[in-house]
């Protein structure tokens, strides 16, 4: 109710109606059927006694629920002949589960999220990250945060430029988390309790696949520990050792994929920087090196030996 019909309706019922011509601006008497007409006054109107107005608002929403309950009930006993049979077979392990669209994708981590009590890793490569994504995810992390679960999660050195994503981390760092960033990583991954991993499948992550084989996720925990290992702390300084002629690391590694034969956006994707980014780095490779060409380029960097002993 508005403040203005709350006021009208207590002086209402202290003196038992109220002049019609006051309530204009308190429409919310009427829409909760609070007022009704004086029989003996056209220009009054008098207070419908509370108890009588709140059981015309509750009726409609018992049955409300009373319906809900029976859909509940008949919902129940028309897959429990499935459920029997789900639990009786053992081809219906559900090891691994395809998640076609962002509503599944949501609901199933969704899910993971209330069901996880001790840790959870996950790699998210690529670069600064919209502030939808960024909301998203704290929603995702707060709840775990405060259940004290522990949570590492593998970015790329890109987001170390990202004040939107420094100030996630720094909202989540009050609990069990630990950031650490690698130049380059695989595709994202998520790991709840070591029992449940999620993958995308396609580059616009819209199908995503929920493994729960124990081989696959323990796999894929062996994949994470080792790039864990080789990562830097947030906290830490990245410093790489550049070559004589001035060339620095995330060079040599646009270099090394411009060997590959990748071709820019690619090589922007996997390093987690923007194309512009990515081509201004080509264009400092090519000076360094003396390149007038892109073909040229490829011989140079072959040819140089910059990316022998590549390491940070």
């Amino acid at each position: 109710m508005c403040a203005e019909g709350t006021r009208l309706y207590t002086a209402a019922l202290s003196t038992g109606r109220v002049a019609r011509s006051e309530v204009e601006n308190a429409p919310c008497l009427l829409e909760f059927a609070l007022l009704r007409p004086d029989p003996d006054d056209a220009n009054q109107l008098r207070a419908v006694p509370p108890s009588v107005a709140l059981a015309q608002r509750i009726h409609p929403l018992e049955r409300e629920i009373q319906d809900r309950r029976r859909d509940t009930i008949d919902l129940t006993d028309a897959f429990e002949p499935f459920l029997t049979i789900s639990a009786q077979s053992p081809a219906n392990t559900h090891a691994i589960t395809v998640l076609e669209g962002f509503d599944q994708i949501h609901a199933a981590l969704d899910l993971a999220t209330a069901e996880c009590h001790t840790e959870v890793l996950t790699v998210q490569p690529g670069g600064a990250r919209s502030t939808s994504v960024l909301t998203e995810a704290l929603e995702r992390a707060a709840p775990l945060v405060n259940r004290g679960v522990r949570i590492r999660t593998l970015y790329q050195h890109t987001v170390r430029h990202s004040q939107g994503t420094l100030a996630y981390v720094d909202r989540i760092s009050a609990g069990k988390v630990e950031i650490r960033t690698l130049e380059e990583l695989i595709e994202r991954l998520m790991i709840f309790d070591r029992t449940v991993a999620f993958i995308p499948t396609s580059d616009d992550r819209r199908t995503a696949l929920e493994l729960r084989h124990p081989g696959l996720v323990d796999y894929l925990i062996k994949v994470f520990e080792q790039l864990w290992h080789r990562a830097v702390p947030l906290t830490a300084e990245v410093t790489y050792r550049h070559t004589p002629g001035g060339i620095s690391g995330v060079q040599r590694s646009i270099a090394q994929l411009l060997i590959e034969g990748h071709v820019d956006e690619a090589i922007a994707r996997r390093l987690g920087m923007n194309v512009r980014t990515c081509r201004a780095h080509i264009a400092k490779l090519a000076a360094s090196l003396g390149s007038g060409s892109r073909a040229q380029l490829g011989f140079l960097i072959a040819q140089s030996g910059i990316l022998e002993d590549h390491e940070l």
